[in-house]
């Protein structure tokens, strides 16, 4: 089973929403032959925490306004790691520091990664 056509479509809005606001090291991966969950997975760094809420508000506001709206949203109040759940998929972003020492791209690694449009910068290298 790979990850739905919609899932992917969210995922490809989402990134460019992260990339309009800079994040960096944007990655995507598709879980769903390893989560029952979810489909995919979309990791984005932020160099603080100012930039992770407006990561965030700019990723919730895309998908707003092609259907979809979060689930649940999880670690907004300290702005290091806000976790938003679509049940299709589930968008990280991280504060740098969170992101290289939670290292989600490690667990992740088996799985496909999916590929963003060419629109999205991924403002550097992604350690696997």
């Amino acid at each position: 089973m790979t990850a739905t056509d919609h899932a992917l479509e969210l995922v490809r809005a989402a990134a460019r929403a992260a990339s309009d606001k800079l994040a960096t090291n944007i990655v995507a991966f598709d879980v769903s032959e390893q989560l029952a969950i979810t489909d995919a997975f979309l990791l984005a760094s932020a160099a603080n925490d100012r930039q992770v809420k407006a990561i965030v508000d700019e990723v919730e506001d895309k998908l707003r306004e092609i259907g979809s709206k979060p689930i649940r949203r999880e670690g907004e109040r300290d702005g290091r790691w806000v976790l938003i759940d679509y049940g299709e998929i589930v968008v990280h972003v991280q504060h740098e520091e969170e992101r290289q020492f939670y290292a989600l791209e490690r667990l992740w690694r088996d799985c496909p990664v999916i590929e963003l449009p060419a629109d999205v910068t991924s403002g550097g290298a992604v350690e696997r």
